[in-house]
């Protein structure tokens, strides 16, 4: 009788701290993925700055989506050196994804993004110079977004052929 006794007890006091722990874990996991989120956000906020700080570097870039094999050779190791950045963000953002951290839907929105960039000849022409600086994983799903065939849209309300550097002017 004194065993039944302990066991019962045993059930109320313990059940419910499982109860109590799981909650926490999963609050803590929750929290976790949140802040990896927000790094992630910064990092590209970050990685972006150059784009709306820098007018030269925001006309190389816009001329580098068009043809990086256009571009002088100062001009190649500087748009080379953004797209390395970009992509190692994007490759951050996929192993995110492969740990859980990042949801179905922020990964679907980020591969959007990619499918953006990607559709354009000098991002495309880019990325054979340098996927070998990637996993095999994320290459394969680079990949995979190019073989899509997407329509270059992203800057498609822009006229492109207007863009020069601003010592060229």
């Amino acid at each position: 009788m004194l065993t039944a006794i302990g066991q019962l007890a045993t059930v109320f006091i313990g059940v419910p701290s499982i109860i109590y722990f799981a909650i926490q874990l999963r609050e803590q996991n929750r929290e976790r993925r949140q802040s990896a989120v927000n790094a992630l956000t910064v990092q590209w906020g970050e990685l972006t700055k150059a784009l709306h700080e820098n007018p030269e570097f925001t006309a190389l870039y816009l001329r580098g989506v068009q043809s990086f094999h256009d571009l002088d050779v100062v001009s190649k190791l500087r748009f080379s050196a953004f797209q390395n950045r970009f992509f190692k963000n994007f490759e951050g953002m996929y192993y995110s994804r492969q740990e859980g951290i990042l949801t179905t839907d922020l990964w679907n929105e980020i591969e959007r993004t990619m499918s953006d960039f990607l559709a354009y000849d000098g991002v495309r022409q880019w990325w054979e110079t340098r996927k070998h600086w990637h996993t095999e994983a994320f290459v394969g799903v680079v990949d995979a977004i190019i073989a899509k065939g997407g329509k270059p849209t992203a800057y498609s309300t822009y006229d492109l052929k207007q863009v020069v550097l601003p010592k060229d002017t």
